[in-house]
């Protein structure tokens, strides 16, 4: 584990213990399952200010490409006057070229530390207690390819797991397509295709992920992918509301 994640791993091993014990009278030996499910909630709550300028930062930008090519087009050669006048775009439209990565950026950190939580096999110089509790028929620090193996009862709460990761990760580029502006598609209505393919194979990736470590990152896994979807669905849903609408009244002169 990274020295630099020492102290806030070992203060987040603390919380989620906590939440196992709260929800131990309703959850019985599934506790420590949903503390993780818990904990990972809560943290991506907190860090919603943090998504919702990022998920609005990043569709600014996606809006405003187009005039930024044509930018581009215009003061080819001329780097200095393409650097101002994009800024004066940006200034124009109230937002920054780093309004969608800087709050990206900051939530770094805080799923570092979940990821280490639950992937490392000792917590401040003891053993993760967290990954010696059980979901199901699997303890949360097995392996999908250890123990009993793939083809045990152990190994169907992985292929459970993978089945709602693939889920989630087919989902995640649809919900993409339907958020995404329509400046963000080009001039032929259509992105890339490598972009199109990229969006739709890397959210499989998790799966990978899942298949070689802990069960506990796992279920970190698919508790963070399932929020991302869904919060992106939600923040998108918001901005449409609060557009203003289009002006269609009569303009002076027009028939």
């Amino acid at each position: 584990m990274l020295s630099l994640f020492g102290v806030p791993v070992d203060a987040a091993y603390h919380v989620v213990s906590a939440f196992a014990q709260l929800l131990t009278p309703v959850a019985g030996g599934l506790a420590t399952a949903a503390a993780i499910v818990v904990f990972t909630m809560a943290v991506r709550l907190m860090l919603l200010p943090l998504s919702y300028r990022a998920t609005r930062g990043l569709a600014s930008q996606a809006r405003l490409l187009p005039q930024v090519q044509a930018l581009q087009k215009r003061h080819a050669g001329q780097p200095d006057r393409l650097q101002r006048e994009v800024a004066a775009l940006y200034r124009q439209e109230g937002t920054g070229q780093l309004a969608g990565c800087l709050p990206a950026l900051l939530q770094l950190p805080f799923f570092s530390v979940m990821y280490q939580l639950f992937r490392s096999g000792t917590i401040g110089g003891q053993p993760n207690g967290l990954l010696g509790h059980r979901l199901v028929d699997a303890t949360l620090g097995s392996h999908w390819l250890s123990g009993p193996g793939p083809f045990s009862a152990q190994g169907a709460v992985f292929l459970g797991l993978f089945a709602l990761l693939a889920i989630v990760a087919w989902v995640a580029p649809r919900v993409a397509r339907a958020t995404r502006p329509a400046e963000d598609a080009g001039p032929a209505g259509q992105a890339p295709a490598l972009t199109r393919g990229l969006t739709r194979v890397l959210p499989f990736a998790t799966l990978v992920v899942a298949a070689v470590m802990p069960l506990a990152t796992g279920l970190y896994l698919l508790t963070t992918t399932t929020w991302t979807v869904a919060e992106r669905a939600i923040i998108a849903r918001i901005g449409r509301s609060s557009e203003p609408a289009p002006d269609t009244r009569p303009r002076p002169g027009s028939a």
